[in-house]
């Protein structure tokens, strides 16, 4: 273990320790006595002593010592009571801390880096050996230390915290990352004992502000985490426990992602509904969870509950293989070692029965419909999945049925094999609608004639047997054994009698539809007759969709094909319809009955292509970019040629949202359908890798883009599928093709696939989906940037800042509008985030988000204290009154604030103090100003509305409040108590020339004497407001008097004091960067 370094004088005292092995810095140790050769008499005189003393007093047999090359000082850093336990250290050692050390110029600095990183691991270790849950004390210290040093809102959670090093540039610096909710941690210090100073810093990076995590490793660094935040690189090594620590962090920032950029795919996890309850634990078990669904092909709803390793015996090949059993609520999953061997997944529906449980063996028969059953050895705790499996079993299944002792199962085998409709009713199926077809649409339209004996018909039917041949071997349905044979046959090509059967097979799909009995034909009857926007682009592209197919020149085929989509978009109406969608039913609706081919776009949408169906196709982006990277990685002949890659990323984005439908003919497309169902998108990717592969020279060759695309639509104008039985008039790659196509080797699609199997098959699922993720975090980021650029674009044309200050606003509101929904799911500006509204609007600020950040960046304290005119501000700006102000809005108000004209800061002001208006504005209220924005008609301050005497008096206190910590303070106040006795001198005067006959009708004198006193030299400099005895209420009701903009502007302009604060300028960097410092610990009042 471990040692909290102690300082040794004498490395071999008493010649009772042996050096075993060395380098510069670290030394191990054997204590004589022990291991080979014993040491001789000495030896045996130390082992002596060890054996005699008591259990608290022994010492370790190895040991490992620290020292430096120019020292005679010597530190204990580990120890080990086995030659096994002090290796792991010593490799540990050797492999994360000797290429650092070499960095470091003084002897004390690498002395002080490993006691610190010691000390780290000593305290990581008791950490993770249950600190949080069984000492809670020590996570406490923690939180109260991460409090300390980071300063964030109360409320953000801390989920957990490493031990780690932190490299600022070459020099790694000892210290601590905390990873919560919202935000990634770190306190790191250099210790410099030559200068006798520490130097600590703190860094602190919301997770949605990260473009890359992942992994690397370089010269240095053998292993460390890499984090791109802001344009900055940060890396973080030397982890006792790597792997774990980059689970949280990739949790967590996917997470953010997920939550705050991209609600459409928000899947609430009950371990991760609420931000202010995310633990470690739960995010370890989200992450196992997304994993289990994603290898067994799943319904999101399904949870890993329970996990037994134990042997399958598998009857193909007479011998048990070892693997793991995996028990969700209605499933239970096998997968061997490798994952690749094989693996079968078995709903609990299917289940009918458990046979007494093998205690001699550990084993447990679970007997299925069928007649098959499966054995289970050398389970562990064989009794508690036994029950664990009774238990759902009567859950899912009739009573009569759920289980039976051993010896039964047989029986039960039989007697549902002699009643098929209890079958029905267990699985749950139920009589379609009338209206929905029961027959895949190339039944209908191509129906096979068995007595053709052509050679491809031969073929197809030796295609079959091979299938039958397999089925009864390895099972059929949804137990059936999933096998290398399995994925031979289907890059073999899958018989057209057996694609609809499969497809629902592999896709997971037939579980989706046994468990929702009816569900498909009850969306129907309510979605047609509906109106919608994605109607009517169904509408719009239904006669779109495989247009030369005979299928969808009928109306059965648009039929079929309107009902589908429509309840589609009926059922998910985030996604509604997207195009590329009809193209892929329409090809399901070939092979697939009608309620069959629902459940398959089910899959794909939901399950297997998530995020390609929505309004930023995130999903397809994403694996874009995934394919970009193995472009580099496997066909670095092309990426030397051609440096940049986006031009493939633009070609082959058809390829991935049609799965090569729309590229290639029907004929061959639906053999990489077949693949795609089994394989995933990495089928799809490989394929993708195997074309360019193939058109590698003409690529190279090619002197621009539109020649290499060129090069590869003709390519795959001439991919056939020779093996087809389809009759020409439906085969999309006809005779007629143009000479220059024609004049090309023809290549056929098995061979293409099997190309692509054999050259890139070792690409592992799990290897795609880490890519994905990866790949993620930069397509999102990218996708805000470019909303950025748009919305800087347009506000940058009302506004004087300049463009980087426009950045670093745009930064500080959309962070604003962040840190209203970091702890809290129901943040109203966060379920208004639409990422299809337009750019303005995407990113808004309601009331308490506007009131932080305007009194952060406002020049005068101008809101200061005043919540009034927060609320009054905040309605000027929202011009359309949804309760929202959006960035455009705010830029302006802050332009006017330091860039305006004295006119337009005091026209700012004046308006602050007008009524609100009644409500939101009508239609034509709403043309009016589009026209008015087109016409550019600038404000007239003559269309101002004059303001009455409490608005006045609002107004001057108001004035009042700008001064407060002004150098010219007093002169200031005196300009205003001067301005404002004019104004209601003049106003006086006006009043008594209105009504002449009527001078009895004057204000009380009482007032008059309060506005002389405004004026008077003799005032107080430090009670300045003496002008505000003028209160509504001390003049009479009768008296009603008010202003115009128009003879403020002029009295104040008389005034050089108050023109002077107004047009100085203002330092706009100064204030933004003070903004930045102080947001995250200013206080937002709910």
């Amino acid at each position: 273990m471990w040692l909290k370094p102690e300082e040794i004088l004498l490395k071999n005292a008493l010649k009772l320790w042996v050096a075993e092995k060395g380098n510069e810095y670290f030394v191990l140790q054997r204590r004589r006595g022990y291991g080979e050769g014993g040491g001789g008499l000495t030896g045996l005189l130390v082992g002596t002593l060890d054996t005699m003393m008591d259990s608290t007093s022994k010492v370790a047999p190895f040991r490992i010592l620290h020292q430096t090359p120019d020292s005679q000082i010597y530190w204990s850093i580990a120890c080990g009571g086995t030659k096994e336990e002090i290796n792991q250290h010593w490799e540990w050692l050797e492999k994360n801390i000797m290429r650092t050390l070499s960095v470091f110029d003084s002897s004390d600095d690498i002395t002080s880096f490993v006691q610190g990183k010691i000390r780290g691991l000593i305290a990581e270790e008791g950490k993770v050996s249950g600190v949080q849950e069984d000492d809670p004390e020590k996570f406490r210290e923690a939180l109260l230390r991460f409090e300390k040093w980071f300063d964030l809102p109360q409320k953000e959670k801390l989920v957990t915290y490493y031990s780690c090093s932190y490299w600022r540039g070459r020099v790694p610096c000892q210290g601590w990352l905390y990873l919560s909710t919202n935000f990634l941690n770190c306190q790191a210090s250099s210790i410099y004992l030559y200068l006798d100073t520490v130097l600590s810093f703190h860094l602190v990076v919301s997770w949605n502000e990260i473009w890359r995590l992942e992994k690397t490793s370089n010269v240095i660094l053998t292993e460390s985490i890499h984090v791109l935040a802001n344009g900055e690189d940060h890396y973080f090594s030397m982890f006792l426990h790597l792997s774990e620590t980059f689970l949280i962090m990739e949790q967590l920032a996917d997470y953010s992602i997920k939550r705050l950029f991209d609600k459409e795919t928000f899947q609430e996890e009950p371990s991760l509904s609420d931000p202010l309850q995310i633990t470690k634990r739960g995010l370890e078990t989200n992450a196992r969870n997304e994993q289990f669904r994603a290898f067994f092909r799943l319904p999101k709803e399904e949870n890993l509950l329970e996990v037994y390793e134990s042997f399958l015996w598998v009857p193909f090949s007479h011998f048990n293989t070892l693997g793991k059993i995996c028990l969700s609520e209605s499933y239970l999953c096998f997968a061997s070692q490798d994952g690749s061997q094989c693996h079968v997944i078995i709903p609990m529906r299917e289940v009918i029965g458990v046979e007494k449980p093998d205690r001699s063996s550990r084993a447990l028969t679970v007997c299925v419909r069928g007649k098959r059953a499966l054995r289970f050895s050398e389970v562990r705790d064989f009794e508690r999945l036994s029950n664990a499996i009774r238990r759902r079993c009567g859950m899912t299944a009739s009573p009569q049925h759920s289980v039976r002792p051993g010896g039964e199962c047989q029986n039960l085998i039989n007697h549902f094999e002699d009643n098929p409709e209890e079958v029905a009713m267990m699985v749950g199926q139920k009589e379609s609608s009338k209206t929905v077809s029961n027959e895949a649409l190339m039944t209908v339209f191509h129906p096979q004639d068995a007595e053709n004996l052509d050679p491809k018909m031969l073929k197809e039917k030796m295609k079959e047997q091979s299938w039958d041949i397999h089925f009864s071997e390895y099972g059929r349905g949804t137990s059936m054994f999933c096998t290398k044979k399995t994925r031979d046959l289907i890059v073999r090509g899958v018989p057209e009698a057996l694609r609809g059967e499969l497809w629902m097979l592999f896709s997971g799909a037939v579980n989706d539809m046994a468990v929702n009995p009816g569900y498909y034909s009850e969306i129907v009857d309510k979605s047609l007759g509906t109106s919608t926007l994605a109607t009517d682009e169904i509408e719009r592209d239904l006669h779109r969709s495989l247009p030369e197919h005979p299928a969808f020149q009928s109306d059965t085929g648009i039929s079929a094909l309107r009902r589908v989509l429509t309840a589609y978009a009926y059922r998910n109406p985030k996604i509604g319809y997207c195009q590329a969608m009809n193209i892929l039913t329409s090809v399901l609706l070939l092979y697939a009955k009608e309620e069959e081919a629902f459940w398959l776009l089910v899959a794909v949408c939901e399950r297997m292509l998530p995020d390609y169906f929505n309004r930023r196709i995130i999903g397809a982006l994403v694996d874009q970019a995934v394919f970009e990277e193995l472009i580099r990685m496997h066909l670095t002949q092309l990426t030397e040629h051609m440096t940049d890659l986006t031009f493939f990323s633009s070609v082959s984005l058809s390829w991935f949202l049609t799965l090569f439908i729309s590229v290639l003919p029907i004929e061959s497309a639906v053999n990489v359908v077949d693949c795609f169902f089994y394989d995933g998108i990495k089928a799809i990717l490989q394929l993708g890798l195997a074309v360019l592969d193939y058109n590698m020279e003409g690529l190279i060759s090619s002197h621009d883009d539109a020649e290499a695309v060129t090069i590869l639509s003709k390519f795959f104008d001439n991919v056939t599928n020779k093996d087809s039985p389809l009759p020409q008039t439906v085969q999309q790659n006809s005779v007629g093709n143009n000479d220059k196509s024609s004049s090309l080797s023809k290549v056929d699609i098995s061979d293409l696939i099997k190309e692509a199997y054999e050259k890139y098959g070792d690409m592992k699922s799990e290897e795609v989906e880490r890519m994905r993720k990866r790949n993620k975090l930069y397509v999102i980021q990218t996708l805000e940037d470019t909303t950025k650029q748009n919305v800087l674009r347009v506000v940058s044309q009302e506004v004087k800042f300049s463009a980087p200050q426009l950045d670093n606003l745009y930064a500080l509101f959309k962070r604003q509008h962040f840190l209203s929904c970091y702890w809290t799911m129901n943040s109203p500006v966060l379920l208004h985030h639409d990422p299809s509204l337009a750019y303005l609007e995407q990113y808004q600020l309601g009331f308490h988000q506007f009131r932080v950040l305007f009194s952060l960046l406002e020049p005068w304290s101008l809101c200061s204290g005043n919540d009034a005119l927060f609320l009054w501000a905040f309605r000027l700006l929202d011009e359309n009154q949804d309760g929202l102000v959006n960035f455009k809005e705010f830029c302006c108000a802050l332009d006017i604030l330091y860039s305006g004209t004295f006119t337009n800061k005091l026209k700012f002001l004046f308006k602050l103090h007008l009524p609100p208006g009644k409500g939101k504005v009508d239609l034509q209220a709403y043309l009016k100003q589009w026209q008015d924005e087109i016409l550019k008609k600038e404000e007239s301050i003559k269309d101002l509305p004059r303001i009455n005497q409490a608005q006045f008096i609002q107004f001057s206190k108001t004035l009042y409040n700008l001064f407060h910590g002004d150098p010219e303070e007093e002169s200031l106040y005196r300009a205003v108590a001067r301005v404002t006795s004019l104004l209601l001198r003049m106003e006086e005067v006006g009043r008594r020339l209105q009504e002449p006959t009527s001078p009895t009708q004057a204000a009380p004198e009482g007032a008059l004497l309060n506005r002389e006193a405004c004026s008077t030299p003799e005032e107080s400099s430090d009670t300045p407001c003496a002008t505000i005895t003028l209160e509504a209420g001390s003049i009479p009701q009768e008296v009603e008097w008010s202003f115009a903009f128009e003879q403020i502007l002029a009295s104040l302009l008389n005034e050089p004091v108050l023109v002077r604060f107004f047009e100085r300028p203002v330092d706009i960097q100064a204030r933004l960067d003070h903004a930045k410092g102080a947001q995250l610990k200013a206080k937002t009042n709910k």
